[in-house]
C-alpha cells in the first residue's frame, strides 16, 4: 500500500504541480514584503513570520498591533489556510482517482482471467466495431485494447466485453494475454507500423498465437506477412466481417451431409447442444461447383424451433424447402463454428448417427465431382 500511495503521488498532473508551486510562492512573496513593510521586521524575521504566519502556526513571538498589520496578518494566514486546502484537495482527489482506476483495473484482470477462452481486438475503430459486432453475436469473450479514453468509455462493457485502455504498442500485457485461452487476435488499427510493432511483441512470446491484422496499405502484406501474422486483411477488400472470419479458421467446421428436409431441427439440436454457431448452409446442385448459400448465424435452439413452427404453418415455403432438397440431392453443407476441435469432433460423432457424412472440410470443386457422378 506504501509503494502505490507514494507512486501516486509522485504521478500527480504537472498542471496541478506547477500551478500549486506558483500560489506558494507568490503567497510566501507577499508575506515577506508585508512581514518587512507592514511589521517593521528584519529580513529574515520576515521570512521566519511569513512561514509560520501561512502555516498558521502563530507562536506569538511577534504580534501585530495596528489595523493594517492585523489586516496583513488576517489575510496571509487566511491565504495559507486556503491554499493547504486547495493542495491536500488536489493530492486527496488525484490519490482517489489513481485508486479507483487501480480498483478498476485489478477488477478487469480479474474477471479476464475468469473467462474460459476470449478474442483479444486491438483498435476500436470503423472496422473494429464491425468485428466486435460479429464476435457478440457469437456469443464470444472480447478483450478490447484501445489507447484513446473517450472511445473506451463509448464501449459497453458486460461479463463478455472488457476494455483496457493501453497502447498495444508500448505496452507487453497483450503479448501476456495472448496466450493458450486467446482463441486469436484481431489487430485492427488503421496504422500499419503500430499492426507490425503489435505482432511482433505477440509473436516473440507467444509462437503458437493466432494472429489476423489490418494493412492499409497493399505495400505491406508481405511485411506484416514476415513479422508472424497468419493472415493479413485489406478492410477495403473484404469488410470487417471476413476479417472475423478468417481469425475464427482454427474454430470453423465446414460438414458436408445428406438428409431430407424433415430432419433440419433433429441436426440443428445436435449443434445447439455442443454450444456451436451454424453460420450459413450451402445447398450443391449437382455437378455445379458454386453453391446456393444461405445465411443463419445462429445458436439459439429457439431459433430452430421458430423454423420449424414457421414451416408447419406455411406449406408453401415447406413444399419449397422439399423442392429445393430434391433438386440438390438432399445434398449440402454447414458452416459450423465453435470453440475447439474436440468439440467438433464430439459434434461429427453425434452427427454421424442421423445423417450421411460425405465428408469434412471439402471444397467445393471436391464437392462438385462427387455431386457430378450422382448425376
Amino acid at each position: 500500500m506504501r509503494k502505490i500511495t507514494l507512486k501516486v503521488l509522485t504521478k500527480l498532473p504537472t498542471k496541478y504541480v506547477t500551478s500549486g508551486v506558483i500560489l506558494i510562492a507568490l503567497l510566501f512573496v507577499y508575506g515577506v514584503i508585508g512581514s518587512y513593510f507592514i511589521m517593521h521586521l528584519n529580513f529574515v524575521d520576515s521570512i521566519y513570520y511569513a512561514v509560520i504566519t501561512m502555516a498558521t502556526v502563530g507562536y506569538g513571538d511577534y504580534t501585530p498591533h495596528t489595523g493594517i498589520q492585523k489586516i496583513f496578518a488576517t489575510t496571509l494566514a487566511l491565504g495559507g489556510v486556503a491554499l493547504l486546502a486547495y493542495v491536500f484537495n488536489i493530492i486527496l482527489t488525484n490519490f482517489q482517482e489513481k485508486m479507483s482506476n487501480y480498483s478498476k483495473g485489478v477488477r478487469k484482470m480479474q474477471a479476464i482471467k475468469d473467462m474460459d477462452d476470449y478474442y483479444i481486438l486491438c483498435g476500436y475503430g470503423r472496422v473494429g466495431k464491425v468485428v466486435l459486432n460479429e464476435l457478440t453475436q457469437r456469443n464470444q469473450n472480447v478483450i478490447i485494447f484501445e489507447k484513446n479514453e473517450e472511445i473506451c468509455e463509448s464501449i459497453e462493457e458486460n461479463e463478455s466485453v472488457t476494455t483496457i485502455q493501453r497502447d498495444a504498442t508500448e505496452d507487453d500485457l497483450i503479448a501476456k494475454l495472448a496466450g493458450d485461452k486467446c482463441n486469436s487476435v484481431i489487430i485492427s488499427t488503421g496504422d500499419d507500423v503500430s499492426n507490425l510493432f503489435i505482432v511482433l511483441t505477440i509473436r516473440e512470446t507467444n509462437p503458437d498465437a493466432w494472429i489476423v491484422t489490418r494493412a492499409s496499405k497493399i505495400e505491406n502484406i508481405s511485411r506484416l506477412r514476415k513479422a508472424g501474422a497468419n493472415k493479413i486483411v485489406s478492410p477495403e477488400i473484404i469488410g470487417g466481417q471476413d476479417l472475423y472470419f478468417e481469425s475464427a479458421k482454427p474454430h470453423l467446421l465446414r460438414i458436408t451431409v445428406r438428409h431430407t428436409s424433415d430432419e433440419i431441427f433433429d441436426e440443428f439440436q445436435i449443434i445447439a447442444k455442443h454450444g456451436c454457431t451454424l453460420e450459413n448452409i450451402d445447398y450443391h446442385l449437382p455437378g455445379i461447383e458454386t453453391p446456393l448459400t444461405r445465411e443463419i448465424k445462429t445458436k439459439n435452439l429457439l431459433d430452430g424451433k421458430n423454423y420449424l413452427n414457421y414451416l408447419d404453418t406455411h406449406a408453401d415455403q415447406k413444399q419449397a424447402l422439399k423442392n429445393l432438397y430434391k433438386l440438390t440431392n438432399n445434398t449440402h453443407s454447414h458452416l459450423i463454428s465453435g470453440p475447439d476441435k474436440p468439440t467438433f469432433d464430439a459434434l461429427v460423432n453425434d452427427l454421424e448417427k442421423i445423417d450421411e457424412i460425405i465428408g469434412v472440410n471439402l471444397s467445393d470443386e471436391e464437392i462438385a465431382k462427387i455431386t457430378k457422378n450422382e448425376i
